[in-house]
């Protein structure tokens, strides 16, 4: 196949045409922060799949890029194409594949077996998935994502939690995913059909790459098809690098980056873990005069009440200790996170959380 490389912005990304096994073995070693990919499926469709209703043709999956010989090719190529995505991977980098129950788990052999070390397999559940025309079988609603990182001794790379967990409501994010698929303005078409029968949407490539990069970041996909790991890649604010060995789904994938806009720097904060934050004792608040030894802190209810003493710590009745001691003894309970259990009064008796009072404290380090 020949080598055609189209640069669509040159600080930004690049877009290949060409095999990725090939492609992949001209990028330099260690250079790329996250992998995301989404190989063939190796579906091995025999005959036409007609709507039972009315005898329509169901638009699937018989193109040839997802025709193998048998599994035996189709393992071959898988560890082809992971080996190169392993040596262009930091070691601070990750990869996410996702794929069916057709090749998921052969995939997922392939991983171990050539040193990757699995942190998570992650559900999409479909919420508006393709019935099962036939009867035959449960409809599949689902597909798996295997997240991983270069090795079992790789502990550096980047799971961004608190922006999981913003994205969520405040909750810890699951690894069961809800989240559609393509349909209406989102489903790429051409002539009227669609440009490319297995596109993902959009969120899923976000969440993903919100999950598992920085802004500046480069994110490779080497199964590129219409472009939805780019397109999410530019506008998060993310370097890319696509590689498509067809030309038409190539074209498409430009087509769709030409029309995106990257967010603002500011629009790319994410949540930082408050352990990513420079350390502030709580003595350094009266250090500073935000708070006096000799004032009262309350809970929230302001049923509990406990004395500041000058060395930082506070005194709830004959108890002494720090703020999260004695936030637990009041309590009964185990443990307690005192920046967040204790708060002051101010003259009108409206209460401030001493962990507001730690951001500010924290603001001056910046």
């Amino acid at each position: 196949m020949s080598h055609t490389k189209t640069k669509i912005r040159a600080e930004a990304g690049e877009l290949i045409v060409g095999d990725c096994v090939q492609e992949m073995a001209r990028l330099q070693a260690d250079s790329v922060d996250l992998v995301f990919a989404d190989p063939p499926y190796n579906l091995q469709l025999g005959g036409e799949l007609l709507r039972p209703n009315n005898q329509s043709r169901v638009d699937g999956v018989a193109d040839d890029w997802d025709k193998f010989e048998d599994f035996a090719a189709y393992d071959a190529f898988t560890r082809a194409w992971l080996a190169e995505a392993r040596r262009v991977l930091k070691e601070t980098g990750s990869l996410w594949v996702i794929g069916t129950y057709h090749n998921i788990h052969r995939i997922g052999t392939a991983l171990q077996d050539l040193g990757f070390w699995l942190l998570n397999d992650v559900v999409w559940r479909k919420s508006n998935p393709m019935p099962n025309f036939r009867g035959r079988r449960f409809t599949n609603a689902q597909e798996t994502l295997i997240w991983c990182a270069k090795g079992e001794a790789h502990k550096g790379y980047t799971f961004n939690y608190e922006a999981m967990k913003s994205l969520n409501e405040d909750i810890q994010m699951r690894s069961d995913w809800l989240l559609p698929i393509c349909t209406g303005a989102e489903r790429v078409k051409k002539n009227g059909r669609k440009a490319h029968p297995t596109q993902k949407p959009e969120a899923l490539l976000q969440r993903v790459i919100l999950a598992a990069s920085k802004p500046g970041d480069v994110v490779l996909d080497p199964f590129l098809g219409s472009g939805t790991t780019v397109v999410a890649a530019k506008r998060l604010g993310r370097r890319w690098i696509g590689i498509e060995q067809s030309a038409d789904y190539a074209e498409v994938a430009a087509t769709r980056l030409a029309e995106v806009t990257p967010l603002d720097g500011v629009d790319l904060e994410t949540m930082k873990p408050k352990r990513a934050e420079p350390r502030v004792p709580f003595g350094n608040l009266l250090e500073r005069g935000l708070i006096a030894p000799g004032e009262t802190l309350y809970d929230r209810m302001k049923k509990v009440k406990a004395r500041v003493r000058a060395d930082g710590s506070l005194a709830h009745g004959p108890l002494t200790g720090s703020i999260h001691r004695i936030g637990a003894l009041a309590q009964g309970a185990q443990a307690c996170n005192g920046w967040t259990y204790w708060y002051v009064a101010d003259e009108k008796g409206d209460l401030t959380s001493i962990d507001s009072l730690r951001d500010l404290v924290r603001k001056e380090l910046d």
